[in-house]
């Protein structure tokens, strides 16, 4: 088996990586940064490429350059997880900045979008191919402050939704709903003006209560219904929601 994974330098991304390593999966990681603790303690099986994955001419060109069908090779078995995401701009729509609308969306959207056929198209030989989108509850409820980033999220389930109806042979896709971690962006959420985004206090509270899962412990439940049976059976999923196999 082989993984490749966006956003593997911090946060979720990085106990991702890390969850998979120490199962000796290969993993490419592609960031704009490469994980240099991670680079230490597994230079034979972590790969890195960097990428600013909103640069989407960028990432349209290292798809067209053979590297993702170099690491992929005649590997049978296959993972994709498309966890970066950004969460500005918050705020009422007419604060946004147009810049910062069109860098979420390339990030959050367009570059999964890519990334998942280009990952189709290369793994066509293989006999178990696995996309996963790392999408959020906003995706699923509407959220004030947070237009662009539950449109976003709601994009990459709704891919999820199409993509299953394809049955493209020996291929599974879910957009899963990873639950509420103590990761950068919940600060970030933390530190946003509370004009911004009305329900900072409920996302204080969460951390005030200790109700935010560690990274490590949310990437291990990932990585566990990514390669279980049930992975596949349900388009669109809440980690939360997940039974234990």
């Amino acid at each position: 088996m082989k993984a490749i994974l966006t956003g593997h330098t911090r946060g979720l991304g990085a106990a991702i990586a890390a969850t998979l390593l120490s199962r000796n999966i290969p993993v490419l990681g592609l960031a704009r940064a490469g994980n240099d603790a991670l680079a230490q303690s597994f230079p034979d099986t972590l790969k890195q490429a960097a990428l600013d994955l909103s640069d989407t001419a960028a990432l349209t060109a290292w798809l067209a350059s053979g590297a993702l069908q170099d690491f992929i090779g005649d590997s049978k078995s296959l993972v994709l997880i498309n966890n970066a995401g950004m969460l500005q701009p918050v705020g009422a729509i007419q604060t946004h900045d147009l810049a910062a609308i069109a860098r979420t969306v390339s990030v959050n959207v367009t570059a999964p979008l890519l990334l998942a056929a280009a990952f189709a198209a290369a793994a066509g030989h293989a006999d178990d191919k696995r996309i996963l989108h790392v999408s959020s509850g906003a995706g699923r409820n509407a959220t004030a402050g947070w237009s662009i980033y539950c449109a976003t999220k709601a994009a990459v389930d709704h891919h999820a939704r199409a993509a299953a109806l394809d049955q493209t042979p020996a291929l599974k896709i879910c957009s899963l709903a990873p639950g509420i971690i103590d990761t950068d962006m919940q600060a970030e959420i933390r530190a946003t003006p509370v004009e911004n985004f009305p329900q900072r206090e409920k996302f204080e509270g969460f951390k005030r209560n200790g109700d935010l899962v560690s990274a490590e412990d949310c990437a291990r439940r990932l990585v566990d219904y990514l390669l279980g049976e049930q992975f596949g059976e349900l388009a669109v999923a809440d980690l939360r929601e997940v039974k234990p196999a």
